[in-house]
């Protein structure tokens, strides 16, 4: 029975992570107009390394990447930590790029090797 709870548990974990092991660390982030450190989760959710870049960001003297807005067509923009310092998602925006700026192929067009999964639809 205790091996049962335990391996519910742990499977659990690893379904609550949106991203893989090498993905995962500790950081801080801005939540509530506050930065909340030391949680561990995915990197891309605690953009910053050190309270101090935290409290910067959230007092304006750091850039926001994501403000304006730099993805184009609707595409969603993301802080993250490595240069440039955002990541546009353009899931369902009929784009893909890293700006969203590039128009999804039509079946068929043949001008791509690989099919960008941002243009995949369900």
């Amino acid at each position: 029975m205790r091996f049962t709870i335990a391996f519910f548990f742990i499977l659990g974990l690893q379904v609550c992570f949106s991203c893989e092991q090498h993905e995962r660390g500790t950081g801080c982030r801005i939540h509530n107009r506050r930065c909340s450190c030391d949680d561990f989760g995915c990197k891309k959710d605690y953009p910053y390394e050190t309270y101090e870049a935290c409290h910067s960001a959230l007092k304006g003297k750091r850039s926001n990447g994501c403000y304006p807005n730099p993805c184009m067509h609707e595409g969603s923009c993301i802080q993250i930590s490595q240069a440039p310092g955002f990541k546009c998602r353009c899931e369902g925006t009929g784009f893909f790029g890293a700006r969203c700026s590039r128009a999804c192929p039509k079946g068929g067009a043949g001008r791509y090797d690989i099919f960008p999964y941002e243009c995949i639809v369900i």
